[in-house]
This record gives structure tokens, C-alpha cells and sequence, in this order.
């Protein structure tokens, strides 16, 4: 064998939305059927603005409108049920997240799906100018004649008096499709501009910019809630900050040397086109607020801020963009909209990308508001409906809320609800399966989660743009407290691995757990003062904080030291590897070295065509491949794999040697001694670990000269 190859506190206005000309033009005549099919209504198509808003005419038929059409999921019992697996330590599949070609793969559209609906919109006279990667959005521009025409609907110019007469295009009824495209086509956003998406940003009342910081800096916020014991610094780790305005490199750079912090430089990804960094405008101070708290929680993180259009079509897209590249484990979102003034069907295509991403094992943190449980007081529903904020309100996003926090120097000293930290029940989503323990009541999603610092009158050093300059601002609102639990993400996700654990990925089953066991009082600051509009808060969770702030060490180490531990009772017979013949082409589920999992002609698998082959390149090298697997209490268990050793070296003598561990046991070790022709079975019992997550390792090294090859191939691990 020869070697191989190597919120602003003064009234937060809305930012304002790009002024729409509606300019000369026909009126809209009346929209003619666009074929003799039948067709199916697409609810909850309609913003909510329509009904409370006057009408003033049609919108001109010239007008360009773009559109996205969002994809229905496939098989969605089953993604359900692999999301509560994928969350829930004891399970075969804990932690054996799926890579976005394994989601799409299972649950995604098909490409006939995306290729009939893109025919579908071609044969309107719409243009098709994107489909998103994980061919869950079709984008498409077109005339309002004919985006009116495709859908089935007729679009007209309003004007929202709760807005101060703003003026709006919106579809007046349900869009619709075919009913051939019905089983496939989840809804259309981009038939209005009205929503867009404000910031959770406070400050003080007539703060102006200092030349030097106030308010908490890293070492009083860090310190307060222990992140400066977590033992990480957020190294090998990726955050996304979802924005839709730009920031100063500049500004970012002040706040870095200020407190003495540093780390990979940030970046932008543009969405649809939008980067704002040239000239930011009035959010601004949002997205520097959202980086220098993740600076300075998890420096060394790398931070990749996605801007996108402050549309429907452009959260949508953001959403799809971020789950498809797959290149962050934590979201952090600061921005939001009220749920009864948003478009449903616009949050069930958002939803369904932070479904993906919790099957990807990405975590998202979003702010809850700052207007209390009447998050709409600054939209069209306005102050008297009670409501909560989307993203936060989805149920795979961990919804955080906000304290007033006093420190003693960098040390906690106690903490009240911030008066107007968003909370309250979603009329939008179910209470998920995992909501459950003291405090938690009723049929419907509860927000927030967990919380942190928000007040503006206990808030945090911000370097940010001023009205003519940059300097030091004070800034509160739970936009501040998304950022920090995002960080701490990112500490804890670099722990998780150094122990080969799984990333944190959706957050909220495992915390709601904790908090649910004996772990919860040493974990959490469970926050028994103070109210929002509606709710008070209470022991345990409830709708102003939810579950607390964090202690982060005590946190880190419940969430990694198995305080939701593998079930007991009766043992399911099962195979608990994943990828054992490592077919899928990937490594996934495996931690492996690069090379290693390989479909060549020179070694041979055991069976099919992928095994991972371990060195053979007949010098100084080592590789890895590992993986871990909770075995459930009660179990025996057995893990074996199939074994070929091909060597250039002779004799005895073991040169090159394969590792096998369970843990820290080292199950066998072989060598180019054990050189042979075929394949042989090795099997280890894995019983004494039941009730446990146990990291099996393959470790293969090879000296300066001579390869020897280490193939492995269709590993399982048997429970009875």
C-alpha cells in the first residue's frame, strides 16, 4: 500500500421604514382569474394593519413589488419528534445534530417542489430571482398587476392612523395558489410593507454622550453573573447578530481597547443585497450594542453580523440565510415586532427556519421587548392589547427579559424586574412539550424564559454614534440582554466541546429541565420582585423574568454534569451510534479528523463505500474520530466495529498504534503488528456506563516513516 495524499427610554420611535413612491400609474382594474383551476386560500396572508387602517385607493399596477413564497416542510411529525430527541439527554439521538443537506434531505422542499412552484410564478409573469439554500423560500418580482394576478388578490394603498397616518400597500384578502401548489406552498410575504421590525433598545432619559464610560462595563456584568468563571473566552466559536441596520468598525474598536478586549474582527453578511455599514442609520446603536456585549461577554468569539432588509421578505430570508450557511452555533436577535400586528404566515416561515436551526444545533436568544405585556403600545394594536414580541415568542427561540441589577464592585448583590420587560402569553404558538414547572400555566407559549440586566437606569457602557459624533452612552432594554445570554451561549458551547459534549443548540428544553430539578437554586438568581403591566413576578417562573438570571459556572456546570440525566425504568433495544458505516459521505454525528471519512479505491470498506481511514501516510501523523453517546440507565450495552490494519512496516515491533477509549478507559490498544488481510470484529461491553453520556474514541498515530493504515468501519453501540 503506498502512502496517501495529505430601546431608547424616551420614547422609542419605529425606525422608519424606506419611503414608498407610489407615483403615477393606472389605477388597478379588477384582477381577472389567472387560470380556470381551482384555487385554495392561503391563510393569515393578510396583515392585521388592513383592518384597523383606511383605505385611500389601488396601488399603481406598475408597481414593482417582490414577493416571497415560502415552502412547506416535509414530514413534520418526524421533525418533531427528532427535535425533542435531538434536545433530550438518554436518547439515541442527544446531541447527533443534522447538517442543513441531512435537514433538507429529510424535511425540506424537493427540488420538484421548488421547480413547479418557480413555473408556477414564470407562467404569471413574475421574475424568480433567488431560491434560498435550503429551498425553503422561492423569491420573485413582478408588477402589483401581476404579483396581484399570480395570488389571487388585489392590492391597495392604506393609510395607519395609529401610525400617524403612515401610508402602506397591502394585499385586502388571503392570497392563494392552485390547489395543485397548496400541499406545498406555506404562505407569500412581501404582499404588504407595513411590519417592519423595531429595536428592544433603552437609555436613559436626555443621556448625552460622554467622553468616558458609564454604566456597566465587563468586569461588573461578568463578574455579576459569574461568566468570568465559565473558563472559556468563547474561542472557536461563531455568533450571528441579527440586524437590519449597519454598524461603525470604528466604534466597535473604541469599546475593544477601552476595556482592554480583544478577538476575531467583526463581519458583515449581506442579505438580499442590504449592508448598511457605508451609512448606517437610526439602529445603529442597536447592532453596536449587540456586538460589544457579546465582545465583551465571549471575546474571542467570532462575530458575523447578517443585515437584511426591515421587511417581511427580508426577515424571512435572513432566517433561511443563517440556517442554510450553518456557520454559527448561537443567533443572537435584538429586533421584533408585536405578534397581532405581525403577518402570521410571515412568522410561520421564519419559524420553520428556526426549526432548522434547532436541528442544527444552534441556539437563539431573542430580546422579549420593552414595552411590558402590551408589546404592541408602539405599533397599530397599540398600548390596551395585551401581546408579546416575535421572534422571542417562537417556541425554538429562548426568550430573555429584563432586571434591574445592583452590584457590590463586580460582585451580584440582588436584583427586581425591570418594569416594562416584555412578557406575557403568545396568541401565536402552543405551550411547547418542554414548558413545564412551578409558575407555568395555561395552553399557550410563555414568554420570556430566563433574563438578565436590561433597566437603562442600571445599564450598560455602550461607545456608539451620538447625533453629530461617536461617544459613551448608557444603554438598557432587553436588546442588552439577548446579546449577554448569547455570549454566554458561546462560552458555554466552547466548554461543551473541550469535554466532547454537544453544543448547547436549543436552549430551552435543557434550561426548563434544570430548573425543574435540584440544580435550579444554585444555577439561577430566581428573581421574586417587581412587575410588568400584567404580571408580577413570583418563585419560579414566571412572565416578567422566567426562570432568572444566570449563574454561569453553577449553569455550566448543571448543563454539563448531567442534571437531566438519561432516563431509567425499562430498556428500549436499540442502535445508538449515528452514521456508524459513515455512508452519509460525512462525518456527522463523528468528530473527525480532515481526511479521515473516506470513499476511495485504495482501502476498501467493510461494506457500502465510505469507512474512516486513520493515517497511512508514512510520516510523523495523528488522527482522531469520536463520538458521544448517552447509554440510558438500566441498559446493557455493547459497542463494536470492524477493524482492517494494513502496514508497510514488518516485525513486531509497534511503531504506529490505534487507540480505542470509552471516556477516559482505554478499551484496546493494536498496532502495525496486528497487520492483516481482512477485517476484523472487535466488540467492548459498555454496561458500567449506563445511565451516562460516554465519548468513544478512535486515536491513530504514526511515526516518521512507514504508513500504516487504521480503517474502521460500521461501529454500533447495542442496548437491551
Amino acid at each position: 500500500m503506498r502512502p496517501r495524499s495529505l430601546v431608547l427610554a424616551s420614547a422609542l420611535a419605529v425606525l422608519p421604514l424606506t419611503a414608498v413612491t407610489l407615483g403615477a400609474g393606472s389605477a388597478q382594474a379588477s384582477v381577472p382569474t389567472p387560470n380556470a383551476t381551482a384555487r385554495v386560500a392561503l391563510p393569515q396572508t393578510v396583515t392585521p394593519a388592513v383592518a384597523r387602517s383606511q383605505k385611500k385607493g389601488d396601488l399603481p399596477t406598475d408597481r414593482q413589488i417582490g414577493v416571497a413564497v415560502s415552502l412547506k416542510l416535509r414530514d413534520t411529525a418526524e421533525l418533531d419528534r427528532f427535535l425533542q430527541a435531538v434536545a433530550t439527554p438518554g436518547t439515541a439521538e442527544y446531541g447527533h445534530y443534522l447538517t442543513p443537506e441531512q435537514f433538507g434531505a429529510r424535511f425540506g422542499a424537493t427540488q420538484g417542489d421548488v421547480d413547479r412552484v418557480g413555473a408556477f410564478l414564470a407562467s404569471q409573469g413574475l421574475k424568480v430571482t433567488s431560491v434560498s439554500t435550503n429551498r425553503q423560500v422561492i423569491n420573485a418580482t413582478g408588477s402589483a398587476a401581476k404579483v396581484a394576478q399570480a395570488f389571487g388578490t388585489h392590492e391597495s394603498t392604506y393609510s395607519d392612523p395609529q401610525q400617524g397616518g403612515r401610508t402602506f400597500f397591502a394585499n385586502d384578502a388571503a392570497a392563494s395558489v392552485p390547489a395543485a401548489l397548496a400541499g406545498v406552498v406555506e404562505g407569500v410575504s412581501g404582499l404588504n410593507d407595513h411590519t417592519v421590525r423595531t429595536t428592544r433598545l433603552a437609555k436613559p432619559v436626555a443621556a448625552a454622550l460622554a467622553a468616558t464610560p458609564g454604566g456597566f462595563g465587563p468586569a461588573q456584568y461578568n463578574g455579576a453573573y459569574n461568566l468570568n468563571k465559565v473558563g472559556t473566552d468563547g474561542t472557536g466559536t461563531t455568533v450571528a447578530l441579527w440586524e437590519f441596520d449597519g454598524y461603525k468598525s470604528a466604534n466597535l474598536s473604541t469599546y475593544d481597547t477601552q476595556f482592554g478586549l480583544s478577538g476575531p474582527a467583526v463581519s458583515t453578511v449581506s442579505v438580499d443585497g442590504a449592508n448598511y455599514d457605508s451609512k448606517p442609520g437610526e439602529g445603529q446603536g442597536e447592532v453596536e450594542l449587540d456586538s460589544e456585549i457579546v465582545r465583551g461577554v465571549a471575546p474571542k468569539a467570532t462575530q458575523l453580523v447578517y443585515e437584511a432588509p426591515n421587511s417581511d421578505q427580508g426577515e424571512i430570508d435572513m432566517a433561511a440565510k443563517i440556517v442554510a450557511d450553518n456557520r454559527v452555533s448561537v443567533i443572537s436577535i435584538s429586533w421584533g415586532s408585536c405578534e397581532p400586528d405581525t403577518t402570521a404566515s410571515s412568522m410561520t416561515a421564519v419559524n420553520n427556519s428556526f426549526k432548522q436551526a434547532a436541528a442544527q444545533g444552534i441556539s437563539i436568544f431573542s430580546a422579549s421587548g420593552d414595552d411590558g405585556s402590551r408589546d404592541c403600545t408602539r405599533s397599530t394594536s397599540g398600548s390596551t392589547v395585551k401581546a408579546v414580541d416575535f421572534p422571542a415568542s417562537s417556541p425554538y427561540n429562548t426568550g430573555v427579559g429584563g432586571t434591574n441589577l445592583k452590584v457590590s464592585g463586580t460582585t451580584y448583590s440582588s436584583e427586581s424586574a425591570w418594569s416594562t420587560a416584555g412578557g406575557g402569553v403568545s396568541t401565536q404558538f402552543a405551550k411547547p412539550g418542554w414548558q413545564t414547572g412551578t409558575g407555568v400555566s395555561g395552553t399557550m407559549r410563555t414568554v420570556p424564559d430566563v433574563s438578565s440586566n436590561a433597566d437603562p437606569a442600571s445599564g450598560f457602557a455602550i461607545y456608539t454614534q451620538g447625533s453629530t459624533s461617536a461617544g459613551w452612552q448608557v444603554y438598557g432594554g432587553t436588546s442588552a440582554a439577548a446579546p449577554l445570554w448569547s455570549g454566554y451561549a458561546a462560552l458555554f458551547n466552547q466548554k461543551a466541546r473541550a469535554a466532547a459534549q454537544p453544543v448547547l443548540g436549543e436552549a430551552n428544553p435543557k434550561l426548563y429541565a434544570l430548573a425543574n430539578s435540584t440544580s435550579y437554586g444554585s444555577a439561577f438568581h430566581d428573581v421574586t420582585t417587581g412587575a410588568n403591566q400584567d404580571f408580577s413576578t413570583k418563585a419560579g417562573y414566571d412572565q416578567v423574568t422566567g426562570w432568572g438570571t444566570p449563574v454561569a459556572d453553577a449553569l455550566t456546570t448543571a448543563l454539563l454534569g448531567g442534571t437531566t440525566p438519561p432516563p431509567t425504568g425499562t430498556c428500549t433495544a436499540a442502535q445508538l451510534i449515528g452514521n456508524g458505516g459513515f455512508e452519509t459521505g460525512t462525518a456527522a454525528p463523528w468528530t473527525a479528523s480532515s481526511g479521515v471519512v473516506d470513499n476511495s479505491a485504495s482501502e476498501a470498506a467493510h461494506t457500502g463505500s465510505w469507512k474512516a481511514w486513520m493515517d497511512g501516510y508514512g510520516s510523523a501523523h495523528t488522527d482522531t474520530v469520536s463520538q458521544t453517546v448517552p447509554i440510558p440507565a438500566g441498559c446493557r450495552a455493547t459497542f463494536s466495529f470492524w477493524l482492517h490494519v494494513d502496514t508497510a512496516e514488518t516485525g513486531s515491533t509497534a511503531y504506529d498504534k490505534l487507540t480505542v477509549q470509552a471516556g477516559t478507559t482505554t478499551l484496546a490498544t493494536v498496532s502495525n503488528a496486528n497487520a492483516a488481510t481482512g477485517w476484523v470484529q472487535k466488540s467492548f461491553d459498555l454496561s458500567a456506563f449506563a445511565g451516562q453520556s460516554v465519548t468513544l474514541k478512535f486515536t491513530g498515530t504514526e511515526d516518521s516513516s512507514l504508513q500504516t493504515s487504521f480503517v474502521i468501519d460500521d461501529a454500533a453501540v447495542n442496548v437491551s
